[in-house]
């Protein structure tokens, strides 16, 4: 920034109150001197657009800072973020199992429930079901609907992110196109009496992929996530956004073909979900005589030490480890970080000796092949972290300081 007067860098307007909201959050400023050094606006200016943000109780003073001028004089104070006038609800959809969870706006975990909750049965039961623990996870953290500001969902699907609808979700049967934020904002209102929040609903592994690198990779410019449960999907981070395509499809890795006959649940042969995933493991160890029906069934076995499922799983992870040796090549990510049901010790192993065998080295010299640090919570993470990303955005922050008149 130059400190042209009255500038943002966007267009030449003057920057508004939501752009010193991000300078602020982000931590690029966080006095006024500092504000007014990036903006190029008056002190005056700076003061106006603040007292919005005071009023809406978006900001709050800190400590005293560092003193501002050369020449000395009182610690300039400090301006910090306020998480405590808003919470976030999140929800993580899995095929049989869901998490639900309410969160600060600056992403701690505050109250969470997982339990069964079967995808199949349709999105307005799931839904409904989810909207019934959202309100009494808020009874549990002493919190209204009132203070709700918005709701992220993470589902196993593909996911146009302009609708907010699955598309054509090969493990979702009866989702495809339905309006899944407009029930689950119904839901919310019915089981809380509160007004309807925003909905936001992105596909799970880009979800798991932005909780993740946000909290412990931030300075990976390009983040790579593979979930590998009852399919296998990954979600790609690039400069602290999710990539997602051109209508929601990037990451599908699932169901790139690897030769193999097997029939996928997508209705075509071959693909990597269909013989790499823990849906894929758990049918090859049922056939055996091994009880086990879903992928999380895989891990319970992985967890208790049995042979078979860590062979098993050593294999699928060399046949993922192959499709990624190409998902490597083209992104050239410095992180690679494997989760889910089969993201244990056998499927890591598997995955490093195919990728490190089939990449160009250059391709792999600056790449950490990780697990994932936040486990089950990451996608909730994620679910919240896109909410506040998309509410306290510049743009979106100015429509909603007028929208409450100040």
């Amino acid at each position: 920034m130059t400190g042209r007067p009255g500038r943002t860098g966007k267009g030449g307007n003057q920057a508004g109150a939501g752009d010193l909201l991000e300078l602020v959050r982000s931590g690029r400023a966080v006095t006024r001197g500092a504000l007014q050094r990036a903006t190029g606006l008056s002190r005056a200016t700076v003061g106006q657009r603040l007292d919005r943000l005071f009023r809406a109780g978006w900001l709050r003073e800190g400590a005293g800072g560092p003193v501002d001028s050369p020449l000395g004089g009182r610690p300039s104070i400090t301006l910090e973020f306020d998480d405590s006038h808003a919470v976030v609800l999140a929800a993580d959809l899995d095929t049989r199992h869901a998490r639900a969870a309410v969160l600060s706006l600056t992403g701690e975990i505050l109250a969470e429930h997982g339990g069964t909750l079967v995808v199949e049965d349709g999105p307005e039961a799931v839904l409904g079901e989810l909207a019934r623990w959202f309100s009494e996870l808020l009874t549990k953290t002493g919190h209204r609907g009132e203070e709700v500001c918005g709701i992220g969902l993470a589902v196993p699907g593909p996911v146009d992110s302009e609708t907010g609808r699955v598309v054509q979700p090969p493990i979702m049967p009866g989702w495809d196109g339905y309006d899944i934020t407009g029930r689950l904002s119904r839901a919310f209102t019915e089981h809380t009496g509160a007004p309807s929040v925003p909905v936001l609903v992105d596909n799970d592994a880009n979800l798991m992929a932005y909780g993740e690198q946000r909290t412990g990779h931030p300075d990976c410019t390009a983040f790579v996530l593979v979930k590998v449960s009852t399919g296998i999907g990954a979600g790609v981070v690039v400069d602290g956004s999710i990539y997602r395509g051109v209508d929601g499809g990037a990451g599908d890795i699932g169901h790139i073909r690897v030769g193999a006959d097997a029939l996928c649940r997508c209705g075509s042969y071959g693909c990597l979900a269909a013989v790499a995933s823990g849906g894929a493991v758990a049918r090859r160890l049922a056939a055996s005589g091994v009880p086990a029906a879903s992928g999380s069934d895989v891990r319970d076995l992985l967890a208790a030490g049995h042979p078979e499922a860590a062979a098993l799983a050593r294999e699928a992870g060399r046949t993922v480890g192959d499709v990624l040796a190409t998902v490597v090549t083209l992104l050239n990510p410095g992180v690679l970080m494997i989760a889910g049901d089969l993201a244990g010790t056998p499927f890591l192993t598997g995955v490093r000796e195919l990728l490190y065998q089939r990449a160009l080295p250059r391709s792999t010299a600056h790449l950490d092949v990780v697990t994932s640090r936040l486990g089950d919570r990451a996608g909730l993470v994620g679910a919240g972290a896109l909410v506040v990303e998309h509410l306290y955005a510049p743009r979106r922050a100015e429509e909603r300081l007028s929208e409450m008149g100040v």
